[in-house]
């Protein structure tokens, strides 16, 4: 006989779906950008953010997201600097954050607080307040990202003649950093510091040998994440083993799938 799911594996679903399709846009820029360093990095700066909300007993996904959009500003500053290249210095920044952040954690967090929670998440310790976070704020997020797609696309895939036809980059990319900053706050929750690129990543790059559009690999994307959802959770309740990694494991076999098949398609 079915039984129908406990509370909290709902709660993990409909979390982790909605950051799918909130991730998945946002995903097909940060490939076409090639920007997974400055993810992973917004990403670990986040960290920073859990000590400050364990130190000052405020909301933690909210202190997650101010941290990040000092971050992303931080790097916007780091981009415009010429000491240094911008690899080395997004390298430098990435390594610290995570040293900090986990130092600091060390130093503030109270006998209940779970280090590696933060590290590789823990979707079914999702509750309502955080579904509040990722259905009101990805709406947000999906409907700023709705006005600025055609710009970040052409900015993306050819900034030179994006720049050339009148598109000014500094607008479009700094409001997508601080999406960014926002999206992989919320989804640390579900799947980690060290995780949450994946998330954000590997559906865009499954999606991507199978489209022939933009648009059309956001929608994959979005499409792949959900599938790779109920594949993770379904393995993780069947084997014990921790959801947001197996989430992971899941989007990466379809990606693995999805690259296999477009390689035999292009011969």
């Amino acid at each position: 006989m079915f039984e129908w799911p406990d509370p909290f594996v709902w709660r993990a679903f409909f979390a982790a779906v909605g950051l799918a399709v909130v991730a998945a846009p946002l995903g097909c820029i940060v490939v076409w950008r090639r920007m997974s360093y400055v993810g992973e990095t917004l990403s670990q700066a986040g960290l920073l953010g859990v000590a400050l909300g364990l130190a000052a007993s405020v909301d933690l996904t909210l202190a997650v997201i101010l941290a990040a959009i000092v971050a992303a500003a931080v790097l916007t500053l780091l981009q415009r600097q010429t000491v240094v290249p911008l690899d080395s210095a997004l390298g430098l920044m990435h390594h610290a954050t995570l040293a900090l952040g986990i130092a600091a954690i060390s130093l503030v967090k109270g006998p209940g607080i779970d280090l590696m929670s933060y590290l590789f998440g823990d979707v079914f310790a999702v509750t309502r307040a955080d579904l509040i976070w990722v259905y009101a704020g990805g709406a947000v997020v999906l409907g700023i990202m709705l006005y600025l797609w055609k710009p970040l696309v052409r900015l993306s895939l050819h900034e030179e003649l994006a720049t050339a036809e009148g598109i000014n980059p500094k607008l479009p990319r700094a409001a997508f950093d601080l999406l960014l900053a926002v999206v992989i706050a919320v989804a640390m929750k579900i799947v980690g510091v060290l995780l949450v690129m994946a998330f954000l990543v590997v559906p865009a790059v499954a999606a991507r040998p199978l489209s022939t559009t933009p648009e059309r690999m956001a929608l994959l994307a979005a499409g792949m994440a959900i599938l790779g959802v109920i594949l993770g959770l379904w393995l993780s309740l069947s084997s014990d083993v921790p959801g947001g990694p197996s989430i992971v494991i899941a989007l990466c076999t379809i990606a693995a799938i999805s690259l296999l098949a477009g390689s035999r398609r292009g011969r």
